[in-house]
């Protein structure tokens, strides 16, 4: 590909709106425009790397089995209505009215769509196992787009769904798509870790988190110490602490706190600390009012209540359930004597507690001498004692302490067992004749993910560093001069490349070298090929990799050769354990 007839505008400055390296580097290098908060649009060099990523992903899936079919991404509000998840999205799920008057959805995800069609498709076990599979724009109405494609509003998606007859057979489609997923991540060059992690709104009983570990990752990696175990945050278990000694004090104390109504505020107010608070927030899962109380310095954990809950749909409460089961205004609940038929989730660290404040059911009033087990309980028909809250730095898992990091997330599997199956009756005949609902899985990877994690991991101050296998071209071919005996030059080792099978991107721009030097280490092309005036009366070219400092010198008869070469070993780097 000649420059001049190509389209990559690139930008000198930072983008002011820009706030990670990749979103920087995706603009500067001309890969993509903003359009609108949290959509943008590809330009060429930009979709050559997703079309690239997408044909590794698409070449693993069909190595693994699975079966490309594509479904719309606009889908029927019936379909989330059945399954409940049109409640679990909440905002965050698109939808429109069309001129008919039906509601739709701009999918985030196709469990739905998927089992909807396997429940008019698939009748036998003979028919199964069975993995669909498509690479396709999705869409979430985010609140807050940020990160440039990390979290945006519209994204591009592989997503696969596994339908299987038993456990064993569910075990084996998880597996190939386990599998599928390493090649995958390490053909795009990527490190990666794998995680245990919660499966949020997709339900179901297992699931692992592939992420890329780095300092800009929005997710959160932890582990323990000795590496034996890795989580993300909403997974992430802690052992409980031990029981602190039991001390002496009177009855509860009432003390009047006039508008204070955080845990920093009560704190300042008080001259306590947070680990010396009580925190009790209110929740409703359907018809049920939970109280779920942590210590002041802890976070309750949402997906870790999600799942003590059987994946029910879980919130936080009104201002007016607050008031009804604590007689409080919000900010001033407590575990002593709430009102009417409330469940206690006691976080652990509670438990262990000798002595604590917390709010005392009251506006504008907390208790001091709250001791847990003697003024709210601690074991009963609706207490339970539960590990509800996010792991924190100082906190241990069978005793290793637990270390964090940061990552993005680039692919997650699950297990789904038979939660939308049964909603959306995808059944089969087993081999007696018995009816019964597909086991499901489903496996997502992010495209436009995998794309700016590349660049959060291999970069410099100058611009990306490509691997190979995703680079837009392989090698940049320059001329550092107009001479006409260097174009030729350029033009005749660009042709050379080209009838080698090398992906050439030769700048054939009337500029300066300079510019044209800065340009290709900003575009990142794992490959430069420099020619000049006093090299080629050398005799020779100039190769440098754009990870390494160095350049060398190459006779010009034998510069093709040696560039191919140099394209295949760091091809082979990618591929030989995958």
């Amino acid at each position: 590909m000649r420059y001049s007839k190509t389209f990559i505008p690139t930008v000198k400055e930072v983008p002011a709106d820009a706030e990670i390296t990749s979103h920087q580097l995706m603009i500067r290098a001309g890969l993509m425009r903003k359009i609108a908060s949290g959509t943008y649009a590809y330009l060429p060099a930009g979709w050559r790397v997703l079309r690239k990523i997408m044909e590794i992903v698409r070449e693993e899936m069909d190595r693994a089995g699975a079966l490309e079919a594509p479904v719309p991404m606009v889908q029927p509000m019936e379909l989330w209505q059945q399954t409940g998840r049109d409640i679990d999205y909440g905002e965050t799920l698109g939808r429109f009215k069309d001129r008919h008057g039906r509601w739709n959805v701009l999918t985030p995800t196709a469990e739905e769509t998927y089992t909807y069609l396997a429940s008019r498709e698939l009748q036998s076990y003979k028919q199964l196992p069975v993995n669909f599979y498509q690479i396709n724009l999705k869409y979430r109405d985010e609140f807050r787009p940020r990160f440039g494609v990390l979290r945006s509003r519209e994204f591009i998606m592989k997503d696969a769904y596994s339908f299987d007859a038993d456990e064993a057979m569910l075990d084996e489609s998880y597996r190939k798509m386990y599998d599928a997923y390493c090649r995958v991540f390490k053909r795009c060059g990527l490190e990666y870790v794998i995680v245990e992690a919660e499966s949020g709104e997709m339900g179901g009983s297992g699931s692992h988190q592939f992420t890329v570990p780095c300092a800009n990752g929005e997710d959160v990696i932890v582990y323990t110490e000795d590496n034996a175990h890795a989580w993300n945050l909403e997974k992430a278990p802690v052992d409980p602490p031990p029981k602190a000694p039991a001390v002496e004090v009177g009855p509860p104390e009432a003390v009047h706190t006039p508008g204070v109504g955080t845990i920093e505020a009560v704190c300042e107010f008080l001259k306590t600390t947070p680990p010396q608070m009580i925190k009790t927030l209110i929740y409703t899962c359907e018809d049920q009012v939970l109280a779920v109380i942590v210590r002041g310095d802890h976070e309750v954990n949402g997906e870790k209540l999600t799942q003590l809950l059987g994946g029910r749909h879980v919130e936080l409460a009104d201002a007016a359930t607050i008031e009804k089961v604590t007689g409080a205004a919000v900010g001033f609940a407590g575990p002593v004597a709430l009102t009417g038929p409330v469940t206690l989730l006691v976080d652990h660290a509670v438990a262990a507690m000798a002595v604590g404040v917390a709010g005392a059911n009251k506006t504008d009033y907390h208790l001091r001498n709250v001791v847990p087990g003697r003024d709210f309980p601690l074991e009963g028909d609706h207490v339970r004692v539960v590990d509800v809250r996010m792991a924190a730095e100082g906190d241990t898992y069978r005793g290793q302490p637990l270390r964090f990091r940061r990552g993005i997330e680039v692919g997650q599997v699950f297990k789904l067992g038979t939660k939308y199956s049964t909603k959306l009756g995808a059944m089969f005949l087993d081999e007696d004749g018995r009816q019964k609902p597909c086991l499901m899985g489903c496996y997502g990877i992010g495209i436009n993910r995998i794309m700016a994690s590349a660049i959060e991991l291999s970069h410099d101050e100058d611009g990306i560093i490509w691997p190979i296998s995703i680079a837009p071209w392989e090698v940049m071919v320059t001329p550092a001069g107009s001479e006409a005996e260097v174009v030729a030059t350029a033009e005749r080792v660009y042709e050379d490349l080209s009838a080698r099978g090398v992906e050439v991107l030769w700048d054939d721009r009337d500029l300066r070298g300079g510019v044209k030097f800065k340009d290709a280490d900003l575009l990142g092309l794992p490959v430069r090929v420099t020619i000049g005036k006093k090299s080629l009366a050398e005799g020779h070219v100039e190769i440098k990799l754009r990870r390494e400092a160095d350049r060398r010198a190459v006779p010009l008869a034998s510069a093709a050769d040696e560039v191919a070469r140099l394209v295949n070993d760091l091809k082979a780097e990618l591929t030989a354990e995958a």
